[in-house]
């Protein structure tokens, strides 16, 4: 990893004490969901993001969610905490994602598609991987904000924005040009913010499953099928929706859970 990115990453500042609280309470086996709403009222960000995402059609709520009680109650206590640590995540990540062709919005948009498909797809297949999924599924992107940076500070952006042009996805993009990929950047910064190992180890080998130890690798290999049809350039185009079914039939996954959950997402995405 070069110095620009180790420096880069040891520069962030730390998380907040209320993403210190949720992550701890994140680890409890036995949830209050008036604990949870008790840390998150603390947090105004925190609080504007879940409202803002609960209402979005992605949700497909028939009513206005206008408080934290009711979006916990609606979302759950897991993918209440998904938004809750992904917006802060985003927030003190901020960088110009112009490399990617996106802003700051699009990638909250495109997170929270990844993390409605992991929700909508795992839901079918096994209700441990979705409570497990639907954290890592928002934040594995996370590493775009350090990467769009050394682009900018290399000069690297309009090289990097030509290979995308000529077929490379993200991933083939960043490790020709900065020999490191989002995945292996996004597990470094969870790792400087001692955040959890299992949220480190399912992450960091999306782009490299050869390596990903067995432990972790029915996990990174639904990462990044998500990750996949998701991805930030064309999201849930043909195209990426074809590559991700390849992929999971790669994996040996039954495909059709994936495409009933994609087609359910794509028609929540037409009501927006």
């Amino acid at each position: 990893m070069s110095q620009n990115i180790l420096e880069k990453i040891e520069s962030l500042p730390p998380l907040p004490k209320t993403i210190a609280e949720i992550e701890e309470f994140r680890q409890k086996s036995d949830k209050d969901p008036f604990e949870l709403l008790k840390i998150i009222e603390k947090d105004a960000l925190i609080i504007s993001t879940l409202l803002k995402v609960s209402n979005s059609a992605m949700f497909g709520f028939r009513s206005k969610v206008e408080t934290p009680s009711r979006a916990i109650n609606l979302l759950g206590i897991n993918f209440t905490i998904s938004i809750a640590i992904g917006g802060t995540v985003q927030n003190l990540l901020k960088a110009n994602l112009s490399p990617y062709g996106i802003n700051s919005d699009d990638f909250m948009k495109i997170s929270n598609m990844s993390t409605t498909l992991a929700n909508l797809w795992l839901a079918k297949v096994s209700y441990d991987l979705k409570e497990e999924l639907i954290l890592p599924a928002l934040l594995q992107e996370a590493g775009k904000f350090v990467i769009a940076d050394i682009l900018e500070l290399e000069n690297k952006t309009q090289e990097f924005k030509t290979l995308l042009n000529n077929g490379y996805s993200t991933a083939q993009a960043e490790k020709e040009l900065i020999g490191i990929t989002t995945s292996q950047i996004t597990a470094q910064i969870f790792k400087h913010w001692k955040l959890s190992e299992n949220l480190i180890n399912s992450i960091e080998f999306v782009d490299d499953i050869s390596n990903v130890p067995e432990e972790y690798k029915q996990k990174a290999q639904i990462l990044d099928v998500i990750k996949t049809a998701c991805e930030v350039t064309d999201p849930l185009s043909d195209d990426k929706i074809e590559k991700a079914v390849n992929k999971a039939t790669a994996y040996s996954f039954d495909t059709k859970p994936l495409l009933t959950a994609i087609e359910k997402l794509q028609d929540r995405l037409l009501d927006e």
